[in-house]
């Protein structure tokens, strides 16, 4: 057999491969999330955490570039000679990316760790969506003294970066298996064209750093970072890391970090029962605090500023990733958190 055809069979091998991880989480919990990755990941963050900025985004920067370079220098080849090397690149990143990180979404699922109910009725959810709104609007108010204002965040980015670490530093003392250690959350070199692609941040799961887009309101960037933050320690769920990056910032001892993941939660949860019943939102939606809803308008008003065809079709991609990686539905897997608030909150209070 030609050594050409060696990486793109080992590619073929990896994909029927995951297909049969699938059927094994608890062996990918044990030796790969509570194995190998602790470790590695440690490496990574110990590595690139202290550089300033993102060598992630330097790296996916160098490797558009060479790309094109290298299809202006073999534009005149063999179209199927290009396919073989492209699909031979696609073998070996592949596989990294899973070594690294990826292996993480075969994982045991945080319902089950948790035991936590997958399922909740419509009362559960209009009951949970009530308490979050008094506790949201004390906190909206604990910080203006005035229903009627909106929140600004008194804090730099940097500062904000420092200040996510107290709250899972709390987290882990109850649960664990939520420790974070070894700081490396950055502001994403690409900032703007994550914006454009409708993302407020993302992991690299080369060197493990979390990457937050700058450019975003600042009273919901606690609530990113600590959402990559969980991506960092192992968790690949979308919903699973939303749940984990509320519980990091309400333990926060700050209100303005606290403030930015009952807003994300309530957002989550109005949005939910629009779909359920817009007269029953018509209803709760008096008896939220104008301050509240004024910064729901500033990031409405942030995001249709960069509302293009380009975050449309990286939206079509990101869902089809995400399918594709043991998360069925797609980017509405993100509000799939609400299921993991609600069911966990049944017997507690919200802090």
């Amino acid at each position: 057999m030609k050594r050409k055809y060696l990486l793109p069979l080992f590619l073929l091998f990896q994909i029927v491969f995951l297909r049969f991880l699938a059927l094994f989480p608890k062996t990918v919990e044990r030796w790969y999330s509570n194995g190998w990755f602790v470790y590695s990941s440690r490496f990574m963050r110990t590595l690139w955490g202290r550089v300033p900025f993102s060598i992630g985004d330097v790296l996916y920067g160098t490797l558009i570039l060479y790309s094109m370079y290298w299809l202006y220098q073999n534009r005149k080849s063999n179209w199927k000679d290009k396919l073989w090397s492209a699909l031979s690149i696609l073998s070996v990143v592949y596989f990294m990316f899973h070594v690294l990180w990826a292996f993480n979404y075969y994982r045991e699922p945080l319902f089950e760790k948790m035991n936590i109910q997958r399922d909740y009725s419509d009362k559960d959810l209009l009951e949970f969506t009530q308490k979050l709104i008094v506790k949201t609007n004390a906190i909206q108010f604990q910080i203006t003294h005035n229903t009627q204002q909106k929140v600004t965040v008194p804090y730099s980015q940097d500062q904000l970066f420092e200040m996510t670490q107290d709250g899972y530093t709390t987290l882990a003392q109850q649960y664990p298996i939520f420790k974070y250690e070894i700081p490396s959350r950055k502001k994403s070199l690409f900032s703007l064209p994550l914006t454009y692609m409708g993302f407020g941040g993302y992991l690299n799961p080369f060197t493990n750093e979390s990457q937050v887009n700058d450019k975003l309101p600042k009273y919901g960037f606690p609530n990113v970072i600590c959402h990559e933050m969980a991506h960092q320690i192992g968790y690949a769920s979308e919903s699973e890391c939303n749940f984990i990056g509320f519980l990091a910032c309400i333990k926060n001892k700050d209100a303005y970090v606290q403030y930015s993941a009952y807003t994300t939660a309530l957002r989550y949860c109005l949005e939910n029962i629009i779909l359920k019943d817009e007269a029953q939102f018509n209803i709760l939606k008096p008896t939220i605090n104008k301050g509240i809803l004024e910064n729901y308008k500033e990031s409405e008003t942030f995001w249709a500023a960069y509302d293009t065809f380009i975050d449309k079709g990286f939206q079509i991609f990101y869902d089809n990733f995400l399918k594709s990686n043991q998360q069925k539905e797609g980017i509405e897997s993100y509000s799939k958190y609400v299921n993991l608030l609600i069911n966990y909150y049944k017997d507690k209070e919200l802090e």
